[in-house]
């Protein structure tokens, strides 16, 4: 029997002889001539197979080679199938499909591209040809208004309401008799309904900057006659507001009964209170805001990022050609997300997968990814993707605080005076000159020297308002206000609702009405203001009476 260190040093003897891979990887440069079966040399790969001649230069080692690595290292087979299939990615392939239905359908349209109208349905528009400046220094020439209304408007036309959309509504809240079909808050409108069009005269209208009928980036700019596109520029909810107030006015309506509406509408709502407090009588605001915070911002941001990002997008001038369908189906994805609650998908959707006896996909696979891939089919080719840009950008902008009101009034001052002297065109250039900073974030502190981030919350209900906001909100402080919020909200928490309502009892309101739906009552998240007729729609009737 062999001691064992002479075993150990025959293998490795036998080890160096057996394995020109590794004697080349440890240094051994001179050519290799080995004895090797007939058998082994024809399992070698074909370019392999070749002794070299004994004058041959020695085999060369790759400058990049790792020891370690090539050590162990079998050459590689190209003789058999993939050891695994290629797998299907029929998401991608819809999204193909419907880029090249598009591409077809241009081919043979006119100068208006495949573009959808982006309608839905029969609504009556007001023209202005009134210029109407901007709160960051555009102006539209002229603009048009969509809106419908439901209930006889009495002959002192006091019992109007003015009812705000949400995001991406159209002015169809309710069927009307051009447009039977079900508007985005039919149960909540009619006879004896939470607006009562036995009682109230309601209109509701298509925001400018959307693209239901009223201007917005996809309009055509009368300067030039071809679409705005990114020409657009930058609105404020309160352009919005000011722009439905001059519909108000061709109608004749000097003071709204009441100003009603949800999400973005809630955030309308309270701005028009601000805006014209003497016009102006009850305030509804439902999972609103009055200013917005980092979390809406950084959701809204990731949609338009997606957007922007799609090659069909094309800088915003993608009209008569292909529109960036895949982002905003993405970006919808992404919004859908913040829309509804943790608590309902769990209930509504778990861990189920669409078909268990399939195995896993890289596409939508288990229910709710099935659910939000419905959710952005759905939507991205109903929507103008300009216009959730701008509108959304809006709502990241919305700060009812006093500093940003004097802010926005200087600058709408600055471009009157630009107008008024005919260099108008020079300062909206200038408004244009936005790069993004030579460094990136880093994190600050604040100027009471508390660091960011440091795990505490400013959400909490036990915090006062800032000065700034209870300022800001003071012309409200002699009007009904009625104020919602559902618990299980994360796009509008609830914070920012007990915040609204806090801060106008700091201005001295004394008729403020907060309603907070717990989980227990809703866990519908955000979205809630559409489904909940009984709490929401009960709250309302209620406060208008």
């Amino acid at each position: 029997m062999k001691p064992r260190g002479r075993i150990t040093a025959s293998l490795r003897r036998a080890s160096t002889v057996a394995s020109p891979t590794r004697a080349l990887c440890a240094g051994n440069v001179a050519a290799i001539r080995l004895s090797v079966p007939a058998a082994a040399v024809n399992a070698l790969p074909p370019m392999l197979r070749q002794r070299p001649a004994a004058s041959a230069a020695p085999l060369p080692i790759p400058a990049q080679a790792n020891t370690r690595r090539h050590l162990h290292t079998q050459p590689p087979r190209h003789s058999g199938p993939a050891s695994n299939p290629a797998m299907a990615f029929p998401c991608l392939d819809a999204l193909e499909t419907r880029s090249a239905n598009l591409k077809e359908a241009r081919s043979r349209s006119d100068a208006s591209g495949p573009e959808p109208s982006y309608t839905t349905g029969a609504t009556q528009v007001y023209h202005c040809d009134d210029p109407l400046l901007l709160d960051w220094g555009g102006v539209l020439r002229e603009f048009g208004i969509a809106y419908e209304a439901w209930g006889e408007m009495n002959a002192d036309k006091s019992n109007v309401i003015l009812l705000h959309t949400g995001l991406s509504a159209s002015s169809h809240a309710h069927s009307t008799p051009e447009n039977t079909q079900p508007g985005w808050w039919e149960k909540f409108i009619g006879p004896g309904l939470s607006l009562d069009t036995d009682k109230y005269h309601v209109i509701c209208t298509n925001v400018i900057g959307g693209c239901y009928g009223s201007t917005g980036p996809s309009s055509i700019d009368p300067a030039d006659g071809q679409r705005y596109a990114t020409r657009f520029p930058i609105l404020t909810m309160e352009d919005m507001v000011r722009a439905q107030f001059r519909l108000l006015d061709s109608l004749g309506v000097a003071r709204l009964y009441a100003s009603v509406g949800s999400s973005m509408g809630g955030m309308q709502s309270l701005a028009a209170g601000v805006l014209f407090p003497e016009r102006v009588g009850r305030i509804v605001s439902i999972s609103g805001c009055a200013r917005s915070h980092p979390y809406s911002i950084a959701m809204r941001h990731t949609q338009r990022q997606v957007l922007m990002m799609d090659p069909s997008w094309n800088r915003g001038f993608y009209y008569g050609s292909v529109p960036p369908h895949a982002g905003m189906k993405l970006a919808r994805e992404i919004a859908t997300v913040t829309y509804r609650s943790g608590p309902e998908w769990e209930q509504r959707f778990g861990r189920r997968r669409a078909d268990p006896s399939k195995p896993p996909a890289l596409c939508p696979d288990f229910l709710i990814e099935t659910y939000l891939d419905h959710a952005g089919e759905k939507f991205c080719l109903t929507y103008d993707p300009n216009s959730l840009l701008y509108v959304s950008k809006a709502m990241d902008l919305f700060d009812l605080g006093r500093e940003s009101q004097l802010a926005a009034a200087a600058r709408r001052a600055e471009s009157q005076r630009s107008l008024r002297d005919g260099v108008y065109e020079s300062a909206v250039d200038s408004a244009c000159s936005l790069t993004l900073p030579d460094k990136p974030y880093e994190e600050q502190e604040d100027a009471e020297g508390a660091k960011e981030n440091d795990g505490e919350t400013l959400s909490s209900s036990a915090l006062r308002p800032p000065e700034d906001l209870i300022t800001g909100l003071s012309p409200l402080r002699d009007h009904p206000v009625l104020v919602m919020g559902v618990a299980s909200d994360i796009l509008f928490p609830a914070w920012q609702q007990r915040e609204v309502a806090e801060a106008l009892r700091s201005a001295g309101s004394r008729n403020v009405a907060h309603y907070e739906l717990s989980e227990e009552q809703s866990m519908f998240g955000h979205d809630t203001f559409l489904l909940d007729v009984k709490n929401v729609g009960g709250a309302i009737k209620n406060f208008l009476r």
